[in-house]
């Protein structure tokens, strides 16, 4: 706009130091187009509350101080804007007024200072849609170093104090004194005591299930755990305001982004985070309609209809550095009154260039505003009459603006053209385009499968004994056999004189006796010239078997499986004190287990026959069984019937 462009001719008129020659004036493009530009009254500096509570942060502004104060005016003037004001705009028929977005909004400040995060935060206070910060420093995000310690203690429970640091986060919150009282006087690890108390049950069943999946889930998707299953995000944000999304989407991001640089690890995580300053550079020229906040420097190519400059107060300029260049040549740094002529003249040089390369920061600044600028400063100024501010207020007075009242204050306004006389005109909202879903996902869901529940082979019913067992009841007599097979197991094969040593290790929990005894009978197969083909080395211990049988799921552990290319041969180890005399008289439970082995064998091996067989452990005699007695048996279990007979 003329009224923006003038302004700019007013204010650099004859700096040739920042590359502005004497007669150089700016033609708008435009020249019809209104314009406006308004100075704000200066907030004035306001000293930081020193009697704050004890728990407030140290690095955070008081609610009266100066650049808090100008951070909500400028949220509130926004929020204005978007409710009520309109801008001139081009359209086919000429110039209208259309009502302002958010989009049209743009905030510059020369540094991400702290008036740049209050500006932020304060525009989410007020709901306002606003983009965030154009960078962000991922570590320094309160909610990243809080997910960060809880990540910490994951991968390392022994870390103490960032189990500490989790507990007092928002994704806990413990007191002091709930922590102290618990990490006071402690012998071991804080996690092993918080473990042995049952005070805090939510804690331990959160920590619990995330321990429980640190080794199996991605870093991305244990993040999302906490975020999602556990609230994290809401516990968050509710503790550190709507502010502390973008950090936490940041670091959602940087977890997918590792994921992609090899095997996902949360160690690996941790310590990729650790070792880089991770910075997120939003491109703000693709931010939507939302309020866009940022430096002068970033926004460099981007225009905006509305542009507002809060940062235009006093500004210290940065210092000579400790090694000057003179003449080519590095000296040291020496006090403005030592310096001899040669050194204050590339002093003073170095000065020029930071002051021209501040006023060229300015040119950018101004001429991002295509209709309506904004300026405000919060603090002191300096008495040199040097800072933007006072630039920009010089350049309206003799460009004739004149005062704009706000509230007790008064500004000052120039305007170029009216447009509160142009025909208003509504802008549609944008509406999602309509789509169609297919058919496929419009149909109901189908219904969930029966869920089949596996059975043993040992579960099918039917005596696993011969009458006259005595000596043992049910539970010791099934502890005895699980001993034996477990000897058997892990002693065929083995050197016949470490089988003394390898029993105490496998059966640490009986007496010497009783271990002695267990081990006599397994010694007595293994030692058996019969049963050498039995215990050899190519044939399979504890083999799995599943499968189904007439509908029916079923699983077991088949013993001993010895596979030839001629046939196949499964062996149930029993330790009985009754060992039967021929197959007819073996229990029937017994012939249906290995019925069901039969079955599920049969279809494994379609080409080989499947023979069945019984080691009675008590006696070391290998029974043969038939295969129609076993079916036999099978068939009496009911459970053909219970799926709906043969096939």
């Amino acid at each position: 706009s003329p009224a923006i462009l003038g302004l700019v001719d007013l204010i650099f008129e004859g700096q040739e130091e920042a590359g502005f020659v004497k007669d150089s004036l700016h033609r708008a493009f435009k020249a019809d187009l209104p314009g406006r530009v308004d100075l704000w009254p200066l907030v004035p500096k306001t000293a930081d509350e020193e009697d704050r509570a004890w728990h407030e942060p140290v690095d955070r502004k008081s609610p009266r101080h100066h650049n808090v104060i100008l951070a909500e005016q400028i949220a509130a003037r926004i929020g204005e804007m978007i409710a009520g004001e309109t801008l001139p705009d081009e359209t086919r028929d000429g110039l209208v007024r259309r009502p302002v977005r958010p989009g049209d909004v743009m905030v510059l400040v020369q540094r991400r200072s702290d008036l740049f995060a209050e500006i932020i935060r304060a525009c989410k206070a007020a709901g306002l849609p606003i983009a965030g910060a154009d960078r962000l420093k991922v570590g320094a995000e309160l909610a990243v170093r809080d997910l960060g310690a809880l990540l910490s203690f994951l991968s390392t429970p022994e870390d103490d104090l960032s189990l500490a640091v989790a507990l007092k986060s928002p994704l806990f919150s413990w007191s002091e004194q709930e922590l102290f009282a618990i990490a006071r006087g402690r012998k071991g690890f804080l996690w092993e005591r918080l473990r042995a108390t049952e005070v805090h049950p939510r804690t331990l069943a959160v920590l619990a299930d995330l321990m429980g999946q640190t080794d199996f889930l991605r870093p991305y998707d244990l993040i999302e755990r906490i975020l999602t299953r556990h609230d994290g995000r809401r516990l968050l944000l509710g503790r550190l305001g709507a502010e502390a999304e973008d950090g936490i989407n940041a670091l959602l991001g940087q977890a997918l982004a590792y994921e992609r640089t090899g095997v996902p690890s949360l160690t690996g995580f941790l310590g990729w985070m650790e070792t880089d300053d991770l910075e997120i550079k939003r491109e703000m020229g693709s931010a939507g309609d939302l309020i866009r906040v940022m430096t002068v420097h970033g926004s460099k190519g981007l225009e905006s209809p509305i542009v507002i400059l809060p940062d235009t107060g006093m500004r210290r300029a940065p210092s000579v550095p400790e090694i000057m260049e003179v003449e080519g040549t590095p000296v040291w740094r020496v006090t403005a009154d030592a310096m001899p002529p040669v050194m204050g003249e590339a002093r003073h040089a170095f000065q020029a260039r930071q002051k021209a390369e501040r006023q060229r920061l300015l040119y950018v600044a101004l001429t991002r505003a295509e209709k309506w600028l904004i300026v405000a400063a919060a603090g002191d100024l300096p008495k040199d009459g040097d800072s933007w501010y006072q630039q920009i207020e010089d350049g309206l007075r003799r460009a004739g603006a004149v005062d704009l009242p706000m509230g007790e204050e008064t500004g000052l306004t120039h305007v170029h053209g009216d447009w509160s006389g142009l025909a208003q005109v509504t802008v549609a909202a944008e509406t999602a385009p309509e789509v169609t879903v297919p058919e496929l996902f419009s149909r109901p869901p189908a219904p969930a499968p029966e869920r089949l529940v596996a059975l043993s082979p040992s579960d099918l019913g039917g005596a696993k004994a011969l009458g006259g067992e005595g000596g043992l009841d049910e539970e010791a007599a099934k502890a005895r056999g699980t001993e034996i097979h477990l000897l058997l197991e892990h002693l065929a094969g083995t050197y016949p004189g470490s089988w003394a040593a390898r029993a105490e290790t496998l059966l640490p929990d009986l007496s010497h006796d009783e271990r002695s005894a267990r081990l006599a009978e397994v010694a007595a197969l293994l030692s058996h010239p019969d049963l050498a083909d039995l215990f050899a080395a190519e044939t399979l211990a504890e083999v799995p078997v599943a499968g189904a049988l007439m509908g029916q799921r079923l699983y077991g552990v088949i013993d001993r499986l010895v596979v030839t290319p001629d046939e196949i041969l499964a062996v149930d180890f029993k330790t009985n004190a009754v060992v039967p005399s021929s197959p007819e008289q073996v229990p029937d439970g017994i012939l249906r287990q290995m019925g069901a082995y039969h079955a599920l064998l049969s279809a494994v091996y379609p080409n080989r026959p499947v023979n069945l067989a019984v080691l009675w452990t008590r006696t070391a005699t290998l029974m043969m069984l038939p295969q129609a007695l076993c079916a036999a048996a099978l068939e009496r279990s009911g459970l053909l019937d219970a799926a709906g007979g043969g096939s």
